[in-house]
């Protein structure tokens, strides 16, 4: 999937509006360039980004006149759009409408797309939203158990996240087996600090483990994953909660944090621990496999079968054990880990074992070369 498209530099700009913060600039084929300077806003950001890019020294292109268009991944769509966008004023209007379904992404989402547009005026902004591969979920798997009116007047249901990483390594497993993904019924195990699960059937997502927010599914590094609406009002009353109290708790206190009494957010500490005997450690990490192990086998019922298995992002393509426990037990659906072939990290890789009826692999992410094609196949249809 990268014929024809070359890198040439990756950043990131951190610590935006906070003490210390950071331009990263890694050209391609020159030394790394890591700059610490005060970064009072997004609009300073994206101009030392601009310039990183046209540096005489470091940077890869001659001018912003280079610049053809600019990609920008969205967390939230909602149901408006079920594919990439010219970022046009209207678009503009109904994402800002969708801010209160994603208050923590949104809102920045959408200043990067205005600053971006006020410094580059002239080149195309595409919108590019983690909610739209998973606009295929039919209705019987967004709709939740609640009153339909609250669906029809605040648009409560299941809308799905991770979706450019969920497209991709789909995508990717298909063109590695040489299979159309059309023919496939397959299961990609996205996990990381925020993780989610996606059944993908002939090549579109039919359910997926994140929902109306960022918090349900397996657990992640600091969120709840799947609970009992029963325990929010019984927590809120037991221990004086306001709605803001308990949303951190939900959020930022749970998961693997909250799991191991305070252990660590991240799963390379929690391995550690575990195979010293932490008990705490232990724990996390099986509620964590366990999970992942539930929602291969309910998928794998919701797709009638089960051909491939892909793990991806930070957990999923450096974990071992994470990958080995997750299948673990699930010969019966014809998975098979070679331990061999799985010991490896940040490969693209086939690690189940010869006569294994489901493949089961690893694949590294490429969120942003999804973005990027997305973007050239916009600005070209226009």
């Amino acid at each position: 999937m990268t014929e024809g498209y070359n890198l040439l530099a990756k950043g990131l700009v951190e610590r935006i509006g906070i003490p210390n913060s950071v331009i990263n600039h890694y050209p391609l084929d020159k030394k790394p360039v890591i700059k610490k300077q005060n970064i009072p806003n997004h609009r300073i950001g994206i101009e030392l980004l601009t310039e990183a890019l046209i540096n005489h020294e470091y940077g890869v292109i001659k001018g912003v006149e280079e610049i053809v268009a600019v990609g920008h991944r969205v967390v939230h769509a909602g149901e408006k759009f079920s594919g990439s966008i010219l970022l046009t004023d209207e678009v503009m209007e109904a994402l800002k409408d969708c801010t209160e379904l994603a208050p923590l992404h949104n809102p920045h989402n959408i200043l990067g797309i205005e600053v971006c547009k006020e410094l580059m005026p002239d080149i195309p902004q595409i919108g590019v939203f983690d909610t739209a591969f998973h606009q295929s979920i039919p209705e019987h798997a967004y709709l939740y158990g609640i009153p339909y009116k609250y669906y029809k007047k605040y648009k409560i249901r299941r809308y799905g996240f991770h979706g450019t990483s969920h497209d991709y390594v789909s995508k990717r497993a298909a063109e590695i087996l040489n299979k159309p993904v059309e023919d496939l019924k397959i299961i990609t195990c996205h996990l990381g600090n925020g993780s989610s699960i996606t059944a993908v059937k002939n090549g579109i997502s039919i359910d997926t483990s994140l929902g109306f927010g960022t918090d349900t599914g397996i657990i992640m590094g600091s969120r709840c994953g799947d609970i009992d609406a029963a325990i929010v009002p019984f927590l809120m009353e037991k221990e004086n909660l306001s709605i803001d109290e308990i949303g951190k708790l939900l959020y930022k206190k749970s998961g693997f944090l909250g799991l191991s009494e305070g252990l660590s957010t991240d799963m390379r500490d929690l391995t550690e621990k575990a195979a010293q005997g932490d008990e705490r450690a232990k724990r996390t990490i099986s509620v964590f496999t366990y999970g992942i192990k539930k929602y291969i086998g309910a998928y794998s019922a919701a797709m009638g079968g089960l051909d491939v298995i892909v793990f991806t992002a930070g957990i999923g393509e450096n974990s071992i054990e994470t990958r080995e426990e997750s299948c673990k037990g699930l010969e019966f659906l014809g998975v098979k880990i070679d331990h061999e072939k799985n010991k490896i990290r940040s490969k693209e890789a086939i690690i189940s074992t010869d006569d294994s009826k489901v493949k089961v692999m690893t694949i590294p992410t490429n969120e942003e070369l999804m973005i990027a094609k997305d973007t050239l196949r916009i600005v070209t249809e226009n």
